[in-house]
């Protein structure tokens, strides 16, 4: 937070203008550093996130749900509801 009249200052002279906005160049550099550092760990995240999910970790898994591998082989021979509706409304039409 810059303090009040930080420039406009009458009393001050070059030498304390000089270590004022070097204490502000100071702060952006901080800042910068804070920033880059938050991006990094962005860029991280993302591809970790992804493959939390593809594990199955981002979830509580319920025992009781079917394994993928059984629902895809099911749908597989069975076809899906949805590919069985659509053959039997087309029955039904024609």
């Amino acid at each position: 937070m810059l303090p009040p009249n930080w420039v406009g200052d009458a009393k001050l002279n070059g030498e304390e203008y000089v270590r004022r906005v070097d204490s502000l160049f100071a702060l952006a550099d901080q800042i910068e550093a804070r920033y880059a550092k938050a991006a990094a760990h962005v860029e991280k995240l993302t591809p970790s996130l992804l493959a939390r999910a593809f594990r199955g970790e981002l979830v509580h898994q319920d025992p009781n749900d079917e394994p993928a591998s059984v629902s895809l082989e099911r749908i597989k021979n069975n076809g899906s509801k949805s590919d069985q509706a659509r053959k039997r409304l087309a029955l039904r039409l024609s």
